[in-house]
């Protein structure tokens, strides 16, 4: 103790209690020291959100950093500042909280060192573990990590499983959290029997194993960090911090999606993303899914010269600004979920002449996005990484949607997940080798977003859960309900929108056409996919189509208007380039009517809406292609209801008139 006595010239204090609270007051972290054994618990209004819970981490041949603590300093701070995204939901984010780091060490001599740092918001609580270079050791290895989240069992919770081979792509399920037999993916929401919104993350995810959530002895939740394949959490040197644990809170589930914790938790930029730019696009990819064309080659091959110059020219025809080519390289053929190992990120199938085509995308100033699917083998993919990177570049490809399609990543050998260590290290390995050849990534099979956009712009969005691939029977009308509460607090999402041939016997939407268009709002991407074929943009519906052609990827403002877990969602955007807003709204399996207050306009200011709505007819099941196109004059003293039909939705531009 004498060290750190010396250290900080302070005497160690055996017994603390600390009241933390957010700037706003309302929320309250009391964090408490008690017999060696560092706590803490959040109340908002006084009412519990989290009751007393354990901190602490295990470490592999060495006691646990949990017990025999003492408190040697405690440092505060406030901060209050705005930044400003890139690309993003919104565009300029209020970064406020109050700090306290307790820095701690253990009561025996030679004891070791390290901080608990908190942050409190006036919508959340974070902190994380903070382990200096040691007298003793300089590199550790973390067995396991003992974060409680003592949230009230009786709650109820949004949940899919961790641990299985389709990774996050699974369908949410509303669990008790005392049913919550298995680990769980974050972030999970939860509410209250006391009506309170929490959802439970981490931000700044670098270097260790993704937490995911599991029912302790005590049946309470705690941290199950993703383990490495010898069992291990992460292999750490000195110094090192842990993500933050993040809790967002809300009084309504609507609040949690403008919660912006997680972004503010993570660094600004430490270099110049002015050459990022979000980006609509349309590919050969829905054609695989419905068996028009194929990935392999052969005489229905997807990626040839012929079909990527009919793409680039309908996307110059419906004001598009990218193509997506996938099946264009070597390794398609057969069982290609098989043919990771030797799959050739440098030369393009002998029916594609990929430098022809960019030319003719250069000329027509259509942007290509590559592919690369990797299917996990991660030694083959790192050992052609940089030259494949540099190859796109030098053809003029900016964007790539990289994708992770096994059950588990192949690394050094090993079978590991991909939310290990191991797997994190890689997809932040490409994150950065893109950014170092101007490069944004579309990531498919992606980590959990945890907010590292801001650090990397270039991360424009991910996948991360069922998207319209699953379509044709594997998705409910209700997902769409959820995932802005659940998955979309992580980030944006590549959700492939924009499907008009929703009757197609081979891919089946649980969708109607309005609701298509809907998702251009409601789901927010950096990288937005106008996923069908062209013909049938400029077939089916023309009309329904331009609400596509309008409609931005980047945001000024997001304002939520209403929703319901489950149930329904509605949501505002505020162009970043003009003065139109926008709104997008879904429903489950059930109609809903909605009635909107458009207090969000400009006072004396008068407006058209053009509104894609659900026809009186419309039905998810028999009457998919039923929509209704009109417009009306608006101003901000009024409302708009609109009716959705089951499995529908709608979506409404506004400008000023």
């Amino acid at each position: 103790m004498g060290f750190w006595s010396n250290l900080f010239g302070l005497r160690p204090k055996l017994d603390h209690e600390q009241e933390l609270r957010s700037p706003d007051g309302r929320i309250v972290c009391t964090v408490k020291l008690k017999l060696g054994e560092l706590t803490y618990a959040i109340k908002k209004d006084g009412k519990n959100i989290l009751r007393t819970s354990g901190l602490g981490i295990n470490l592999q041949g060495e006691q646990p950093l949990k017990q025999g603590l003492s408190i040697v300093r405690i440092q505060e701070k406030k901060t209050d500042e705005t930044w400003t995204s890139i690309v993003g939901e919104q565009r300029v984010i209020r970064n406020n909280y109050t700090e306290t780091a307790f820095y701690l060490a253990e009561t025996v001599d030679n004891g070791r060192l390290f901080t608990v740092r908190f942050r409190i918001f006036d919508d959340g609580v974070a902190f994380r573990y903070e382990i200096p270079p040691q007298p003793r050791f300089q590199r550790l290895i973390i067995s396991d990590e003992l974060t409680e989240f003592n949230v009230d069992s009786n709650s109820n919770a949004w949940r899919i499983p961790a641990y299985q081979p389709d990774r996050y792509e699974y369908n949410y399920e509303k669990r008790p959290v005392y049913a919550l037999a298995s680990s769980v993916h974050t972030p999970l929401t939860i509410e209250t029997p006391l009506g309170h919104f929490l959802s439970i993350h981490e931000a700044a995810l670098y270097n260790y194993g993704s937490m995911t959530l599991k029912l302790n002895a005590n049946n309470c939740l705690q941290s199950d960090i993703t383990p490495l394949s010898d069992g291990m959490r992460a292999y750490v040197d000195l110094p090192f911090n842990t993500p933050w644990r993040v809790i967002m809170i809300a009084d309504s589930p609507i609040e949690l999606v403008v919660n912006r914790d997680v972004l503010n938790l993570n660094e600004p930029p430490k270099q110049d993303f002015t050459w990022v730019k979000p980006l609509k696009f349309i590919g050969i990819w829905w054609a695989m899914f419905v068996g028009e064309w194929t990935w392999a080659p052969g005489d229905r091959h997807g990626a040839t010269t012929e079909h990527a110059k009919e793409y680039i020219d309908a996307a110059k025809r419906l004001n598009i600004d990218g193509v997506l080519m996938e099946g264009w390289n070597n390794g398609w053929e057969g069982d290609w979920l098989q043919n990771g190992a030797s799959t050739d990120f440098l030369h393009p199938v002998s029916d594609l002449n990929l430098e022809e085509v960019a030319n003719y995308a250069r000329e027509r100033e259509i942007n290509l996005v590559g592919h690369h699917e990797t299917v996990g083998f991660i030694d083959n993919y790192e050992a052609q990484m940089e030259e494949a990177y540099k190859y796109y570049s030098n053809l003029g490809i900016n964007y790539i949607k990289p994708g992770y399609a096994g059950s588990m990543m192949t690394i050094q050998g090993r079978k590991e997940f991909h939310h290990s260590q191991a797997g994190v290290r890689h997809y932040q390995k490409a994150l950065e080798l893109a950014a170092k050849y101007h490069i944004c990534l579309d990531v498919h099979e992606p980590i959990k977003g945890t907010g590292t956009e801001r650090t990397w712009p270039n991360l424009l969005t991910r996948e991360g859960a069922r998207g319209q691939e699953y379509e044709g029977g594997a998705l409910s009308p209700s997902h769409a309900t959820i995932i802005p509460f659940t998955r979309l607090l992580a980030g944006g999402m590549d959700y492939t929108s924009g499907i008009f041939d929703v009757t197609n016997a081979a891919k089946r939407l649980a969708s109607t056409l309005a609701r298509q268009l809907a998702y251009y709002v409601t789901i927010y991407s950096g990288m937005q996919m106008a996923a069908d074929r062209p013909r049938f943009y400029e077939e089916v519906n023309p009309s329904a189509y331009e609400f596509i052609r309008k409609v931005p990827v980047n945001w000024e403002r997001t304002v939520p208007l209403l929703g319901k877990i489950g149930e329904y969602y509605v949501v505002a955007r505020q162009d970043r380039n003009s003065d139109d807003w926008y709104i997008g709204g879904v429903t489950n399996e059930e109609a809903h009517r909605v009635r909107l207050s458009l207090d969000f306009l400009e006072e004396d200011q008068s407006y058209t809406a053009e509104i894609y709505r659900d026809s009186d007819t419309a039905h998810y099941r028999d009457n998919q292609l039923g929509i209704t196109i009109e417009a009306r004059k608006i101003s901000r003293q009024d409302y708009l209801d609109i009716w959705m039909a089951p499995g529908g939705g709608f979506a409404v531009r506004i400008y000023k008139s």
